[in-house]
């Protein structure tokens, strides 16, 4: 069954500054999270321009998930289950992304993302339908709160006490109770996603722990961007796409993986070159 659930994240930062700061986090965190045997595997980034979004950077990786898989999921699943392809389409403001299963082939999780300088009370962003709206589920996340479950745990939490936190740079900080509606600047990341995991029988229990995971990663990556502000701050896009390409380039070499492709031609590193030949396939009756 379709679940289509919006998470609001809001942010001490412009919608300027987060641009640069989800560019930093995202590279930052795909190298504490690779290694020889698993992590990110960038095959494309490169331009692009779509008539629906407008222009920005698209990016093809693939992520090798095996140390994150619940153990339910091990006892009926090979390893290889959790190897992900990720397409994305950043024309920030606006992002889209979706992410496909090579083991589980009708599997389909799509995240789209608006950015938007207000603090989370936008009821409609995204421009939904009257029967999009009837099933939407909406949940602001706090990157102040310190609450953990076990999908935080997974994902790997940060140590940021953001009641305490000041950056050294900016001033800005602590993030005390109320912050959201007290804040200058301040901006929300709008994302809602679309999951459909249609196999009988552990299909809602896998979609249930893959909203339970993206939360996480939602939540623990926002932290991030805030609590690294000292790190990035200052630097601009076109400076994060000199560190994208090294830090790509790095990633791949850390898989022992072929180079990064940016211009879209023909790769050995896409699907065939990521072992997906060698995966074994859910019956699609």
């Amino acid at each position: 069954m379709v679940q289509i659930k919006e998470f609001r994240i809001v942010m001490p930062l412009s919608l300027e500054e987060f641009q640069v700061a989800q560019m930093y986090m995202v590279m930052k965190m795909q190298q504490q999270n690779t290694n020889s045997t698993e992590g990110v595997e960038v095959l494309e980034n490169r331009p692009f321009e779509d008539d629906e979004i407008g222009k920005g950077q698209y990016t093809l990786k693939i992520y090798r998930l095996q140390s994150k898989a619940p153990t339910w999921l091990s006892k009926f699943a090979p390893a290889d289950a959790l190897v992900m392809q990720e397409e994305a389409w950043n024309a920030y403001p606006r992002c889209k992304s979706v992410i496909k299963c090579l083991y589980f082939t009708r599997f389909i999780l799509t995240i789209e993302t608006i950015h938007a300088a207000d603090c989370g009370l936008s009821e409609n962003v995204h421009g939904l339908t009257k029967e999009q709206l009837a099933t939407r589920q909406v949940e602001t996340l706090d990157i102040a709160s310190n609450s953990s479950d076990y999908w935080s745990y997974i994902i790997g939490a940060s140590n940021f006490d953001f009641s305490q936190f000041q950056s050294a740079r900016t001033a800005r900080g602590p993030l005390l109770d109320g912050w959201q509606e007290q804040c200058d600047p301040v901006m929300t990341a709008y994302k809602l996603v679309t999951i459909d995991v249609p196999y009988w029988g552990f299909g809602s229990k896998l979609q249930q722990a893959l909203l339970a995971g993206e939360k996480a990663l939602f939540l623990e990556s926002h932290r991030n961007c805030f609590g690294w502000i000292d790190e990035w701050y200052g630097l601009n896009v076109d400076m994060m796409r000199e560190l994208e390409k090294q830090s790509d380039s790095s990633l791949n070499e850390k898989l022992g993986r072929p180079g990064l492709v940016e211009n879209g031609e023909e790769s050995n590193g896409r699907l065939e070159g990521a072992d997906a030949k060698d995966l074994v396939r859910v019956p699609e009756s």
